[in-house]
Order: C-alpha cells, then sequence, then structure tokens
C-alpha cells in the first residue's frame, strides 16, 4: 500500500486554500472528502486540482501515488467521519470556527486531528470551549499550497506531544515542512513579516513614491530571490563578511533608529487608496486572467524550487527527503524487480520546466531523463553512492537517443532498460521510454567502469560483476530491441 492509499482527509471549505490542501492530500494518495455549502465549490476546486496536477508532480524526480478518491459531501458530519485529518479553512470569523469545530467533534474520530488554515487566531481561541480541545491544532499553510512546502504548525499545552509528533510525521509524509510555533502569538510567525511589509507598501504608494509594479520588481529583482533560498538572518550573516553576523549587527544597528520606516503607523484605509492601488494594480497585471497568473506562478515556483532540490537547498532539501522516502515503493531494486524483462528505471511526471517553445518535452531533457534511468541502473547492480565514493564508477562512452512520440508538461514518463550487454568493464544499456503505453524514445548507451584515481577503465567488483550477470541470464530470452545499434545514416 502506497504512502496515502487507505487515508481519508476531510476539507472543511473549499476555497483557495482549502482548494490547495485538497490537492496536496489527493496528489499524495489520499482520499479526499469536502463539505463547503457554496453551490461553485466543485467548480472551484477543480479548477485548484487542474493546476496542481500539471505542477505538483514535476517537483518530484518519483512518481506521485495513484491519486486518491475525491468527493462532495452535503452534510459536515459525513465529511468527517472516520477521517484521520480534519482541515478546516472556513473564512476568519472565531465565532464560526467554533460552532464549525463543535459540529466537526460531535461526529468525528477522537484521534483525528483537526488543524485550522487560520492566518490570525491563537490556537488557544480555536480549543476555547471545545469538547477535546488538544485535538486542535493551527496548521497554517502558504498559497499554492500544494506547492509550498511550509506550514506553520502552532500548538498549546493542550495539545499532548504524541498528537503534535503524529501531526509532524503525516504533514512530512506530503512533502509539506511543519515548522513548529511553540509559543503562541497574533499571526504567527511569516504573516508578521509579511504584514510589516505590506504596511510599508502601502504607505510607498499612498505617499506617491512608488507604484505597485515599482514595489514588486524592488522585492522580485532583488532580497526576495535570497529570501527564497536562505531567510533573512543567514542572509544578514553573508552580508556582514568574514565578520560575519556580529558585524552586521554592528554596522547596521544604528540604522534602527533613523526613521526610515512608518511600521507603527498605518495609512488609513481610504477609497481614494484603495482605487489607487487596485487601478496600478489592473495596469501592472490586469492583461492576464487569475489562473493565468497561477500557472505563471506555479511555473515560476517549479524552476525556483527545482533549482534549490539540485543543491539540496532550503525548500529543495525537504523534496529531497520526500522523494527519499518513497524511492523504494517507486522504483524496484534487484530483489524486487522482474529482471525476465527490461526493468523500470524511471517513472515520473515531465516537469513545467521540462518544455521549449514547441510546448513539447526539450530534447535536452530526454537525455537527462535517460541519464537517471542509467543512474538507476548503476543503483541497481550496485554502483550506488557509497562505491562511488570508494573510488568506482561508469562513465559514458557513447550514447544515441531515437525521437518517436512527444510528452508535454505533467504527463507521466516511464523509461524501461534492458541490459545488452554486462560484462567486465563493459555496460551496454537500451532504455525505452514510454508515455502511457506509447513508446516515445529510445536511448542506446555504452558506457565503461572506471576507477576515479586514474579515470581509466578497470574491472568493477565481484558484486557488480555478479548482479550484471544475474540480470543477463534473466534476460537472455528477450530479443535485440529495434533500434539498437542504428546510427544516422549519411546521405546517399
Amino acid at each position: 500500500m502506497g504512502l496515502g492509499q487507505g487515508r481519508v482527509a476531510a476539507i472543511i471549505g473549499g476555497g483557495v486554500i482549502g482548494g490547495g490542501w485538497a490537492a496536496r492530500f489527493l496528489l499524495n494518495g489520499w482520499d479526499v472528502r469536502v463539505f463547503d455549502p457554496d453551490p461553485q465549490a466543485k467548480r472551484k476546486i477543480g479548477e485548484v486540482l487542474d493546476n496542481a496536477r500539471l505542477s505538483l508532480p514535476g517537483l518530484s524526480d518519483l512518481p506521485l501515488p495513484e491519486e486518491g478518491a475525491l468527493s462532495f459531501h452535503d452534510e459536515l458530519a459525513e465529511a468527517v467521519r472516520g477521517a484521520e485529518w480534519i482541515q478546516e479553512s472556513v473564512p476568519e470569523q472565531l465565532a464560526l470556527k467554533l460552532k464549525v469545530y463543535a459540529q466537526i467533534q460531535s461526529a468525528c474520530d477522537v484521534e483525528a486531528i483537526i488543524g485550522s488554515s487560520t492566518s490570525g487566531f491563537k490556537p488557544s481561541e480555536l480549543q476555547e470551549g471545545a469538547a477535546r480541545a488538544g485535538q486542535i491544532v493551527v496548521t497554517h499553510p502558504f498559497n499554492p499550497v500544494y506547492l509550498l512546502p511550509l506550514i506553520e504548525l502552532v500548538t498549546t499545552e493542550a495539545n499532548d506531544a504524541a498528537h503534535i509528533e503524529r501531526a509532524k510525521a503525516l504533514l512530512n509524509s506530503l512533502g509539506l515542512f511543519p515548522l513548529h510555533v511553540k509559543k503562541e502569538i497574533d499571526a504567527h510567525i511569516a504573516d508578521r513579516f509579511l504584514e510589516a511589509v505590506w504596511r510599508e507598501a502601502l504607505w510607498l504608494v499612498k505617499d506617491g513614491i512608488a507604484t505597485t509594479e515599482e514595489i514588486d520588481d524592488a522585492i522580485r529583482m532583488g532580497f526576495g530571490i535570497r529570501w527564497a533560498q536562505m531567510g533573512l538572518f543567514e542572509t544578514y550573516r553573508v552580508a556582514g563578511g568574514e565578520a560575519g553576523m556580529r558585524h552586521f549587527m554592528a554596522q547596521f544597528g544604528p540604522a534602527l533608529k533613523w526613521p526610515w520606516t512608518k511600521l507603527m503607523d498605518v495609512p488609513e484605509f481610504t477609497e481614494e487608496l484603495v482605487d489607487l492601488i487596485a487601478d496600478q494594480s489592473d495596469a501592472q497585471s490586469g492583461m492576464h486572467s487569475i489562473r493565468e497568473l497561477e500557472r505563471i506562478r506555479d511555473t515560476n515556483l517549479v524552476g525556483m524550487m527545482r533549482a534549490l532540490k539540485a543543491q539540496d537547498w532550503g525548500a529543495g532539501a525537504v523534496l529531497n527527503r520526500h522523494d527519499a522516502g518513497r524511492k523504494r515503493e517507486a522504483l524496484p531494486d534487484l530483489d524486487t524487480a522482474d529482471l525476465s524483462r527490461p526493468i523500470l528505471t524511471l517513472s515520473r511526471a515531465v516537469p513545467l520546466d521540462w518544455t521549449d517553445y514547441n510546448g513539447h518535452m526539450n530534447e535536452a531533457r530526454y537525455l537527462e531523463a535517460f541519464a537517471a534511468a542509467s543512474d538507476r541502473f548503476m543503483e541497481i547492480i550496485g554502483c550506488d553512492a557509497d562505491y562511488i565514493a570508494g573510488g568506482g564508477s561508469y562513465f559514458t562512452a557513447e550514447t544515441h537517443i531515437r525521437h518517436l512520440g512527444e510528452a508535454h508538461a505533467g504527463s507521466r514518463i516511464a523509461v524501461r532498460t534492458q541490459m545488452l550487454l554486462g560484462q567486465g568493464k563493459k555496460l551496454h544499456l537500451f532504455h525505452s521510454m514510454f508515455a502511457g503505453e506509447d513508446l516515445i524514445a529510445t536511448c542506446e548507451s555504452f558506457m565503461l567502469h572506471v576507477s576515479l584515481e586514474s579515470r581509466r577503465p578497470c574491472p568493477p567488483s565481484e558484486e557488480i560483476e555478479a548482479a550484471m550477470s544475474r540480470i543477463a541470464q534473466a534476460q537472455a530470452g528477450l530479443g535485440y530491441p529495434e533500434g539498437a545499434g542504428s546510427a544516422i545514416r549519411k546521405p546517399a
């Protein structure tokens, strides 16, 4: 059974945030039940899911589990009964939330986790008068919930340690990053920063210093990129140079007394200010629909997070941990693979940033995918990270790719690998890439085992020789694949 299969989450409130939670659970294999009296809830969540199905799978180098079942319910009790996780995302009205919790707790399992998406209320306020206060926690996400990993998990003394640890484990299993806020405060942690920036931005617009577009450019062209991968304090530690954080504080600390900002004041929210900001925002982004802006946002986020993934840094490290936890389930090893047929060495979705101006997967990405398949085959026969650290590896001597079909963003692709020769220092592989049942590309790769010390060919270990012999015997009945041994012929 997969990580999410057979598990049930209930989503109470199907707006933008509730829809994002539904997508995160659903695409990780959970069954999702939705309760929302809005007659448009099904359409709204469907549109969020369309975006999530295109973008979220591309963050992983492994296939996501089979999508869970999505259902909509007219009765709240029906939605929450038997659910392991219940996520409340109703409007920010305390009386409404408390009423909803009373209804939830009258029907849900006593062990279920009830998380609130609230950005403003403290958990002690949400627990007030609850039948089981310790069941309720704040799990504040960031939009889009299906892409951004941060969840502010805010708890009180009413929540026991086992309940908190179970909440963390479940969030981790969804590829999220639960930041445990152990001391509650209004607006938690992240939104307090956002509120400070928002207030100052309102003054800059009101005072005619900058337009909405100029403020956005100041963020996205500079410090916003730094913050995305290193946060605030680590960024300033670097800014302190070799002398470090203490030097930075001594150098810039006095500036805190200068009247640079108006963070203690809030501009009056007049109709004139609202109209000014709305008009500037329309001029800045009005040429795009909200769905288009969401897709642009998702594409940019996937690209940035995948770049961080390659460095195993920040949000990318969270993605790598999530992949590592699912790798054995997603791809077979020497003991679980059916060696009598080509071995599954890659299964994943095509990321948004793998497509080109023709709208399909760029040819360089085919090579990247086939290289990943070769790496997986190397791991299967024993040439893994530990072996490579010991001084042995395989170098590719020749590669030939045939493009037979197309793959598009979000398409699920799989590569199956046949070993044509595995003997001594020689390794000859033939990869076949499929999109569904359609063969869309093949790759023939000839590799040589080398010593990383001398950088010259040498025999592999006895264990690798034995693994290759085992595969060769199992695949002896396979015919020579079509396209193997071919090359681009010289025109007559």
